[in-house]
């Protein structure tokens, strides 16, 4: 998914890991639930040694409890750190899911409508962002222009800035027409959840999802912030080579300012991800019987065809064996099939690794009529 902009320091590096034997489909006995556990761990060592991914972590939940959940590899490769259970790894546009949970927490109370003009809760909006409505900005079907081009956010510097050269720029396209991901969306949505919530959104999220849900070791920050237990982000492309994917492995640094941290600011462990699944899926986060199926329902265009997006979650694959998830910085992904009653989660710190790519296969080892799916 889109990230805001990082730098890159490549050091040369080399990365050590197990290679296991490819893993078979899982059998369907209680005996063989214990052998798709194996059979993941051993999946997980070969995808990173195949894409040389220092660290990671996977998480599987079934039957409303974490069946398995995994650590490999190392957080910090300079000073061999492992990766634990509490180790959390930045989930860059994974964040936008959690944003579409707050979104609806705030639709059950009464404080928000999903179908309301975004100018009902902001004011000094440019007149053709008026009547855009929030369902859109948590879809990207707003047709904004992004507050963040391809060397971070636009404008002369700063938040100000930014916000005052975004304005100016002239809408995309209608709202409701297309398709088009953006952060414009998500920060306008940082400032909804601030007003309708009476406190600011990180603090939000911390007492109406992460406390309910377990999540002590969960952090906003970017690769200028401190954060405890976190694994640090690697990639193969190299800013001292032109861009291009190196043999090298280097630093990646990002910089979300914290006014975009709705859209992409998170760092969480796989463990812990997994635990919030499970509690958004068992009515402790959203309390409405039509609240999930509101949240997880593709938007529809102004044309009537279903948009890419729902309310703050990418609808992967709308049939069969449908998903929907949190994709993030080529590294972090997690899927919910929610007619198979299981749900993935894995966690890297190498970008391009990009999980969501191999997450099926790991979802076949515990469901195996899901392999052979296409995505839509």
């Amino acid at each position: 998914m889109t990230r805001i902009v990082s730098t890159l320091c490549a050091v040369a590096i080399t990365v050590l890991l197990p290679v296991a034997a490819p893993a078979n489909p899982a059998p369907k006995t209680q005996a063989a639930k214990r052998d798709a556990n194996a059979l993941a761990r051993a999946f997980m060592l070969e995808k990173m040694a195949a894409k040389r991914i220092p660290g990671a972590q996977i998480a599987v939940v079934r039957g409303g409890r974490i069946v398995m959940s995994g650590a490999f590899g190392v957080a910090n490769v300079e000073h061999q750190v492992a990766v634990t259970p509490d180790t959390v790894f930045p989930i860059n546009s994974a964040t936008k899911s959690f944003t579409g949970v707050a979104a609806m927490q705030l639709v059950e109370v009464g404080k928000l409508d999903l179908d309301a003009p975004i100018s009902q809760y902001i004011d000094g909006l440019p007149a053709g962002w008026q009547a855009i409505r929030v369902r859109q900005l948590l879809a990207h079907t707003s047709g904004l222009p992004d507050i963040v081009g391809g060397n971070g956010l636009i404008g002369s510097g700063g938040e100000a800035a930014a916000w005052a050269a975004v304005k100016a720029l002239p809408m995309e396209s209608v709202a409701g027409t297309r398709f088009a991901y953006n952060q414009t969306n998500y920060a306008l949505l940082a400032q909804i959840i601030d007003k309708q919530s009476g406190m600011p959104f990180a603090d939000y999220l911390a007492a109406k999802q992460f406390k309910p849900a377990g999540m002590t070791h969960v952090r906003f920050g970017d690769g200028f912030d401190i954060v405890p237990h976190a694994a640090t982000p690697y990639s193969f492309y190299g800013a001292g080579h032109g861009g291009a994917v190196t043999t090298v492995l280097g630093r990646w640094r990002d910089d979300l300012p914290p006014f975009t941290r709705t859209g992409a600011g998170m760092n969480a462990s796989a463990r812990e991800i997994a635990g919030w699944i499970v509690a958004l899926q068992g009515g402790k986060l959203l309390t409405k019987p039509d609240s999930l199926t509101r949240l997880w329902t593709a938007e529809t265009l102004n044309n009537g065809t279903p948009n890419a997006w729902a309310m703050g979650w990418p609808v992967v694959r709308a049939a069969p064996h449908r998903i929907v998830g949190g994709i993030g910085g080529g590294r972090a992904a997690f899927f919910i099939y929610p007619d198979d009653d299981l749900a993935i989660v894995v966690l890297t710190n190498l970008v391009g690794s990009d999980p969501q790519g191999f997450i099926d296969e790991i979802a076949a080892l515990y469901a195996p009529s899901i392999a052979g799916s296409t995505r839509n």
